[in-house]
């Protein structure tokens, strides 16, 4: 059992940053894929970012591809979202999320047996 907490959410200025950090319960985090997606009202959860079990191997949805970048210290229990140059559009609830036996589609939901609450990112033009 994994249990996931998402904090770092906020409201910011078009243009501006925000860290994300997803803290994770369990000695054994660190062999779980991990996932950041995103809920905006009204739309389906989309996939954000993919980040593997050792971090050498991570995916970003186009729409973030050069301005967000996952990480994860596994000594912490932790997976982070550097986000930069945000977007009104950015504007949504995000979720991360993990699993064991995430292979090749990591980018659907439905690869994830576990989920954090949601933190909400609030991006203002």
């Amino acid at each position: 059992q994994v249990q996931l907490v998402e904090s770092g959410g906020g409201l910011v200025q078009a243009g501006g940053s925000l860290r994300l950090s997803c803290a994770a319960s369990g000695r054994t985090f660190s062999r779980y894929a991990t996932g950041w997606f995103r809920q905006a009202p009204g739309k389906e959860r989309e996939f954000v970012a993919y980040i593997n079990w050792s971090g050498g191997r991570t995916d970003y949805a186009d729409s973030v591809k050069g301005r967000f970048t996952i990480s994860r210290d596994n000594a912490k229990n932790t997976v982070y979202l550097q986000m930069n140059s945000l977007k009104p559009e950015d504007t949504a609830v995000y979720y991360c999320a993990a699993d064991l036996g995430v292979v090749g589609t990591w980018y659907l939901p439905n690869e994830y047996d576990y989920w954090g609450q949601g933190t909400q990112v609030t991006v203002s033009s």
